[in-house]
């Protein structure tokens, strides 16, 4: 907010602004929301490392859910198991990633010129608790990750808004 338009993040030959990947971030977040995405929930990531993955992990969190990143490198029964586990509503993802991945979850893919128009339509503000689907509270998830368990089945561990928020402070 106090440097718009400076650069907050360099990806091969692209630069954006803070300006630009807040707008991005809250346009994805508010069409999340609009799916009935909010604190609760929990969402799927799967991206490669990009200005993408970037702006969903952003957009997630903004709309109040908890990001479950995939690591499209696990083998498909993993995977699987870990959405089916998360109970992800929905998953973010490009069509390219999304055509590796086990099916079952709905997925938007970023690169759909339907979710392209879709977001090009967005708001671009910020999300409050009165565009969420309820009030964001610091108790309430922001991410699970997957261990591999004692027993060797994936366990997902979940850490809350507060330790987020206790990290970037």
């Amino acid at each position: 907010a106090r440097a718009p338009n400076a650069i907050a993040l360099f990806f091969e030959d692209i630069a954006l602004s803070y300006g630009e990947l807040n707008a991005r971030a809250n346009r994805l977040a508010h069409h999340l929301i609009g799916r009935g995405v909010g604190p609760g929930s929990f969402v799927a990531l799967a991206l490669p490392r990009s200005i993408e993955m970037v702006c969903g992990l952003l957009a997630i969190l903004k709309s109040g859910a908890a990001y479950v990143p995939v690591d499209v490198s696990y083998p498909t029964e993993r995977l699987a198991f870990m959405l089916e586990d998360a109970a992800a509503l929905c998953m973010v993802s490009d069509t390219a990633t999304a055509a590796g991945l086990p099916q079952g979850t709905p997925t938007l893919c970023l690169d759909d010129p339907a979710l392209v128009a879709a977001l090009a339509a967005a708001p671009d503000t910020d999300p409050t608790d009165s565009d969420r689907t309820r009030p964001l509270a610091p108790a309430n998830a922001a991410y699970v990750v997957y261990t591999s368990g004692s027993t060797g089945r994936p366990k997902g561990v979940v850490g809350p808004q507060a330790g987020v928020i206790n990290r970037l402070g």
